[in-house]
């Protein structure tokens, strides 16, 4: 018989939130925009699972998470989010030769905590048996200003009401009080774990009794394991969102949604809302999934990042766990008109996709839907397009839902969404020179096959029109 020992068969067996115009001389329809491979590209880092990304206010980007071994504590550190792929990496610790941290560790979060640094992580002890399920949560603290440069040791267990399995725990302060928030299985409740929140007194003691936010009862939280796991708070547009990991690690791993609004009693489960549906899933048409355990930074110009980890495909052979392709991943997070936070899906492999939004028709879109490209209201996904490089130079316009496709221009003027490998109408009619629009955020996209024509709104069709007229403007969001 074969066991499959995931993180939830361990409990069933036994954020910081970090928190212009061309230049003179330079045409509109020549300046370039730089491309979008100069920016971080997914994935971001190999095999980093679980992973925190924040920008603190030194100016660095700190990175975290589970290394495949699950034997050490690292951190890689890095002044631009793309630089993150190549950045040092340096162990801060290794788990003890005996004892209740001898064995594996899990999901660490680095925190700076009344100026110290503390990395909270989960850890079990070594040995087989059922003791290896004793997963418990535990701190190390730094001895000095750098976290990459100091000494590192044992602070020592995290104080919960119950001795029991928990995990992936997180801080974050609101109203001037410090909050942790967790995942623990509760004596009495037939699942593998909760989520919890309670202010801190210490660093490893809670200040109050633990308020139960969520028991995972919905169908997408309870495949293979009844987990609600990994929370991560954003605070944004008068209301905090906790996201969490919910069902087995596999390609059913997912994020759901709790909302309070930002004056609420953060403390009164009551005031939270469950999002009915999950936010985050497994996508086959950009080949990501299992995505979860995420985290939230922002990018260098202040727009907000989700992180996460997923695989390139679905079929796992053997343990979940010991699987080691859970990479990190990031992606903009985007907004709904009512404040609500947009996940769309995982937008797959390359660089980070952009949305273009017509200057000459607000509210409309780059967009396509059955095959089709047009101008207009769609899904957020379906808005999405990764601008790659094309042998010549010059770029590719591809759907991120249609990673095989992408845009070209044909002798009537209409754009359409076809095969890579497919024959074109001209030469180069599938390649576009993505220039500067007259202003850092908008671009226009020529095309190589038809001089003097750009990519424009014409209404709701998309079609070529002369590059120094304003539908051929777009605005990169």
């Amino acid at each position: 018989m074969t066991h499959y020992l995931s993180r939830r068969a361990f409990a069933a067996t036994a954020a910081l939130l970090p928190v212009a115009c061309a230049p003179a001389g330079r045409s509109i329809l020549n300046a370039a925009t730089p491309p979008a491979a100069a920016g971080p590209a997914n994935p971001l880092v190999r095999q980093r699972a679980d992973a925190q990304i924040f920008r603190h206010d030194d100016g660095y980007y700190y990175m975290t998470g589970s290394v495949p071994e699950y034997d050490r504590l690292v951190l890689r550190r890095s002044r631009t989010l793309a630089g993150l792929s190549t950045a040092e990496e340096v162990v801060l610790w290794r788990h003890q030769a005996s004892g209740p941290m001898s064995g594996f560790i899990w999901a660490p979060e680095l925190h700076l905590i009344d100026g110290r640094w503390i990395v909270y992580f989960a850890a079990g002890p070594s040995g087989g048996g059922e003791d290896v399920f004793r997963i418990r949560t535990y701190a190390v603290v730094c001895d000095g200003p750098d976290p990459m440069e100091g000494r590192w040791a044992v602070l020592g267990r995290f104080e919960t009401p119950w001795d029991s399995f928990n995990l992936d725990s997180t801080v974050f302060s609101h109203r001037g009080t410090r909050y942790f928030a967790w995942a623990q299985r509760e004596p009495g409740i037939e699942t593998n774990s909760n989520l919890y929140i309670a202010p801190l007194a210490t660093p490893l003691t809670l200040a109050a009794k633990p308020a139960r936010l969520t028991v995972p009862t919905l169908d997408w939280e309870i495949r293979g394991f009844k987990v609600a796991e990994a929370p991560a708070v954003l605070h944004r547009n008068g209301r905090l969102f906790m996201t969490y990991s919910a069902s087995a690690t596999d390609a059913r791993y997912c994020l759901g949604l709790l909302t309070i609004d930002e004056d609420a009693n953060l403390m009164d489960p009551r005031a939270w809302t469950k999002s009915p549906t999950p936010v985050f899933t497994s996508c086959p048409e950009t080949s990501v999934y299992g995505p979860g355990h995420n985290s939230f930074t922002v990018d260098e110009q202040g727009r907000d990042i989700l992180v996460y980890h997923g695989r390139d495909y679905e079929a796992i052979e053997g343990d979940p766990l010991f699987n080691p392709d859970r990479h990190t991943r990031i992606q903009r997070l985007y907004y709904d008109a009512d404040g609500t936070p947009d996940f769309g899906v995982p937008v797959g492999n390359g660089p980070l996709p952009d949305r273009f939004a017509s200057l000459a028709r607000p509210g409309a879109w780059l967009a396509h839907e059955n095959g089709r490209a047009f101008v207009g209201a769609a899904a957020l996904a379906a808005t999405q397009f990764r601008t790659a490089p094309a042998p010549g130079g010059g770029i590719h316009l591809s759907p991120i839902l249609m990673p095989s496709h992408h845009l070209v221009a044909r002798p009537d003027g209409s754009i359409t969404i076809a095969p890579k490998d497919a024959s074109t109408p001209l030469p180069n009619a599938d390649i576009f020179e993505r220039v500067d629009g007259g202003a850092a955020d908008r671009v226009r996209f020529l095309s190589r096959a038809y001089p003097g024509r750009a990519i424009a709104a014409i209404g709701e069709a998309l079609r070529l029109a002369p590059a120094a007229e304003a539908v051929s403007i777009w605005v990169a969001i």
